[in-house]
């Protein structure tokens, strides 16, 4: 019981990480901390509606955090170029420069592959920030579900 409650925790905290993270999941990782909490506690310490409910906000987050950049990219006149150099970017930046890399690598990318892509600076500037912006609320979803599921664990601990 000890051992799986403590491994809800260290995947609550992964999970959150995993938001920023692009190699790691964080829903999902923070769901399974529930999971294993539940389980630590013979399946009372979240009902199954509430589980239910909470693998539904971690699946609908990983959908979005690939919908969201799309839809910013298309709004703002990106091509797919622009949105791969956003996604290059985001991961070149988070290594070199982390925390802040993770955004700022994604718009540059966009950008350099836009001008790249033949656009001019006007057009490849407004698709990178159509691809930052997607990314940003793709971010913000993890982060709320992820956060909401930390929540409710630290709350169901105490």
């Amino acid at each position: 019981m000890i051992v799986l409650t403590i491994l809800g925790g260290i995947l609550q905290a992964v999970g959150l990480a995993g938001c920023i993270l692009p190699w790691l999941a964080g829903p999902p990782i923070n769901f399974l901390g529930l999971i294993l909490l539940s389980w630590a506690n013979n399946w009372k310490a979240f009902s199954p509606g509430f589980l239910i409910l909470m693998g539904v906000l971690a699946a609908l987050t990983m959908i979005l955090d690939y919908i969201l950049p799309l839809v910013g990219a298309k709004k703002f006149g990106s091509s797919k170029r622009g949105f791969w150099g956003a996604f290059f970017g985001m991961l070149i930046g988070l290594v070199f420069f982390p925390p802040f890399g993770l955004f700022i690598g994604a718009f540059v990318g966009a950008v350099v592959a836009e001008l790249t892509a033949g656009k001019n600076q006007s057009e490849a500037f407004r698709a990178g920030w159509g691809v930052f912006m997607g990314t940003m609320a793709a971010l913000a979803a993890k982060f709320f579900a992820s956060g909401l599921m930390t929540f409710y664990y630290i709350k169901a601990l105490l």
